[in-house]
């Protein structure tokens, strides 16, 4: 089967100038949370830093679609400090481009962010992971257990394609040590951050609160209508997701930037949930009600007749 491609970027005719001064006020909110590490116990740092990194993520994925501005590289350098050190931008661009073609939703033999696994593969693994999977998709299981599970599979998957000669994945990692190390050297020379409570402190926070939006985004369900969510989130919320709760508008329209979704999605609200089928949810906190502690859905892949051979 051919594998599926990256679908096109948006080319803003303007500098999108509300995300540029965006992105200075992220890296300058940050990097003050940083200054002042010291000075703040860390019930306040915890969860600020996982606010702002998550943001600074919302960015890359902003920036991985075209905007702010229509050249490719200058995005890509605006956002290029990296503060959660959890993939590659280069990466991330084409693998995230790749998950929109929305015909592949949630198969995970063709969406690369799908988090499903096929029968054969659960199969093969030991009872201890396999409910260790099933925690992971509990919400809980997801933010805690999440950044491990996820780094660690990704990360392996890269080196044995780095290992396998694959060039593109090499250089886009070789681009990442510097983008991590600069957030690194700030922390550790310049706040006296150690190395060990920078990771669990900002960029553990940062990927957990990340694994939220992404908790619910796409379910295994026949339709293809009906594999993608909107969930109606609060201003700080949406604006830390960079309104991709809005997930059904934001897959509809990939290349609106983000502070245009809302009003798309209230001119097409009633139509955009018939097509999903009511696939709604009602802020992050019906999320966390739902499904804090019970997974979500199984972890194989529901029904294996629907996926394209």
């Amino acid at each position: 089967m051919q594998q599926p491609t990256e679908i096109a970027t948006a080319a803003p005719t303007e500098i999108e100038w509300l995300t540029v001064f965006l992105i200075a006020a992220t890296y300058g909110a940050l990097a003050l949370l940083m200054w002042f590490y010291h000075a703040l116990p860390f019930w306040v740092i915890m969860p600020l830093a996982g606010y702002l990194i998550a943001l600074h993520g919302s960015l890359q994925h902003e920036a991985l679609h075209g905007h702010p501005t229509r050249n490719a590289l200058l995005n890509e350098l605006l956002v290029f400090i990296n503060p959660s050190f959890w993939f590659p931008y280069r990466r991330y661009r084409k693998l995230h481009l790749t998950h929109h073609n929305d015909d592949n939703l949630t198969d995970p033999t063709l969406d690369p962010e799908s988090y499903y696994m096929l029968p054969d593969e659960w199969s093969r693994l030991p009872a201890p992971m396999k409910q260790l999977y099933i925690i992971h998709n509990t919400l809980a299981g997801r933010m805690v257990l999440g950044p491990i599970i996820g780094t660690v599979r990704f990360w392996s998957a890269e080196f044995l394609a780095i290992m396998r000669g694959d060039a593109a994945i090499a250089k886009a990692w070789a681009l990442h040590v510097p983008a991590c190390a600069i957030t690194l050297a700030y922390a550790v020379w310049i706040c006296e951050i150690p190395a060990w409570a920078y990771l669990v402190m900002f960029a553990w926070p940062g990927i957990a609160f990340s694994l939220v939006r992404s908790f619910c985004e796409h379910q295994a369900v026949k339709d293809l209508g009906e594999r993608t969510i909107v969930v109606e989130a609060s201003p700080l919320l949406s604006l830390m997701f960079l309104n991709n709760n809005l997930h059904l508008p934001h897959h509809k329209n990939p290349r609106m930037a983000w502070y245009r979704l809302p009003a798309y999605y209230r001119a097409e609200r009633e139509q955009m949930l018939r097509e999903n089928n009511g696939y709604l949810m009602r802020g992050y906190s019906e999320m966390f009600r739902r499904y804090f502690f019970r997974p979500k859905e199984p972890v194989v892949y529901p029904d294996t007749d629907f996926l394209k051979r």
